[in-house]
């Protein structure tokens, strides 16, 4: 294969154990970080609920190679049932996963190839991910200089050369060919558009290909142990965060802004959170952490997905929410904290009790064998009695997996039964348009054998948490 400039030498390989090690004891749940001078002073971490469900933190900044590759023995026993020689993973959240090589996605295509008959990654990539990759699990590989590409347009080798673009599918599956899985049978992560089907089987006219995104994805839905571990320390950080932010919100009340709380409560976590990461600059260490958190007051709350940007000040009677997302790796997940600020119009201190319930009903109703379809309809049915019906506007929740929203859905129209281990938000909402409040709770609720339980340590169901004079 064309190298470039000999890799560096003998740069990434070396680095590859260091970047696996287990670092950062101090994440496993203590409040390692001292809050910043103009911290709040309050006892909001002091109505943190630990969850005797929850497993012991991870210690990992990531999940190992050697965890990944665990995931690919057990993707290729299923393939292999299936009679396929391999897999062409395309996809990003597939590729992450199985191979744990973080990267970006653009328009540049960026593929691997994993055969069913042994351990090994073969890459087809861009030449601006060149170190990242062969720093990382690397078998062989292909690389073109940048999309199009030209056939021998290669300027860090000294070509610079002009020709009609390169077919990307052409030149991937063409790499297959010469690596002997020309005439084999080969899976693909992701479901092929019409078009793209039509030119694989033109240029390997003998080999075959199979959707197996249901495979790829019937895996990565239910969470392994090493997965909810590291999930776990995520939400500790993320409960620290909440409770920072309930003090910070009731110190300063109607002087803050919701932007002013949300910018505010994320460079609290990250300092917070980052001080725990190991990390060199150089790839593979601090991969795949988000930290958002942000916030919105008043008739902002009241839309699910609102478009308009939030700068707006904090009134008392508003509905307020602090929301977001925090991962380390990828696994972690929404938690999200709606609040009422006093006060309380009573009829929607009733709404408030109906989201709560609602809430509730999904964790007790989320154990193995039950179908998704039915905690919905339960859940709905439940807040039409209760009188709701003119403030539905969402289902109940959405799988939580890497990429955010993942399959299955507690939804109507979802026949799925539920996994052990299967992960999914909390989000029985309910929004009043017309008055400008809405509630929205979220948290990560994990599938058990007889009820199921939630990862974040807020009690943000509770009226005590929720209902703040300012």
């Amino acid at each position: 294969m064309a190298t470039r400039r000999q890799f560096l030498q003998t740069s990434g390989v070396a680095a590859l154990g260091a970047a696996s090690v287990a670092y950062g004891a101090s994440a496993s749940g203590k409040e390692s970080v001292a809050a910043a001078a103009s911290s709040p002073s309050g006892d909001s971490a002091k109505l943190l609920v630990k969850r005797p469900q929850h497993p012991t933190p991870s210690t990992l900044d990531r999940l190992p190679l050697e965890w990944h590759q665990g995931q690919v023995q057990r993707l290729q026993k299923k393939l292999r049932d299936r009679g396929l020689d391999g897999i062409l993973i395309s996809d990003r959240w597939n590729i992450i996963y199985y191979t744990g090589l973080w990267h970006t996605t653009t328009e540049r295509p960026f593929s691997c190839f994993i055969p069913t008959d042994e351990l090994a990654v073969h890459w087809f990539h861009p030449g601006l991910d060149f170190e990242m990759v062969r720093s990382w699990w690397f078998t062989d590989g292909d690389y073109y200089f940048d999309y199009p590409a030209s056939k021998d347009g290669y300027p860090d080798q000294g070509k610079v050369s002009i020709s009609q673009a390169v077919d990307p599918i052409e030149w991937q599956l063409q790499g297959l060919a010469r690596r002997g899985y020309g005439a084999k049978k080969i899976g693909l992560s992701q479901p092929p558009t019409v078009g793209a089907l039509r030119r694989m089987q033109e240029v390997l006219p003998e080999a075959t290909f199979e959707d197996v995104s249901d495979i790829c994805i019937g895996m990565r839905r239910v969470k392994t142990p090493e997965e909810l571990a590291l999930s776990q320390r995520a939400f500790n950080y993320f409960s620290q965060i909440h409770a920072w932010t309930r003090d910070y919100i009731l110190q300063h009340g109607t002087d803050l802004t919701d932007f002013k709380i949300g910018m505010a409560a994320k460079e609290y976590g990250t300092e917070l959170i980052m001080r725990d990461i190991k990390r060199d600059g150089r790839p593979h260490t601090a991969v795949g952490i988000s930290i958002g958190i942000g916030c919105r007051t008043g008739i902002g709350t009241a839309f699910p997905h609102p478009n308009q940007f939030h700068y707006n000040k904090v009134k008392k009677g508003d509905s307020l929410q602090v929301s977001g997302v925090v991962r380390l790796a990828g696994c972690g997940g929404e938690l999200y904290c709606p609040y009422q600020i006093g006060p309380w119009p009573s009829e929607w201190e009733k709404a408030w009790e109906v989201m709560a319930r609602g809430s509730e009903m999904q964790i007790e109703m989320s154990k193995v064998g039950t179908p998704c379809q039915e905690i919905a309809r339960a859940i709905h049915a439940y807040q039409v009695k209760e009188g709701m019906q003119d403030y539905l506007y969402q289902r109940v929740a959405h799988g939580e997996g890497w990429e955010g929203h993942q399959q299955p859905y507690i939804s109507l129209g979802d026949t799925t039964l539920l996994e052990k281990n299967m992960t999914f938000s909390m989000e029985p909402g309910l929004f009043n348009p017309d008055k400008g409040l809405g509630y929205n709770p979220s948290d990560n609720v994990v599938v058990d054998d007889e009820s199921g339980w939630v990862q974040g340590s807020v009690p943000n169901l509770t009226k005590e948490w929720a209902h703040l004079k300012i």
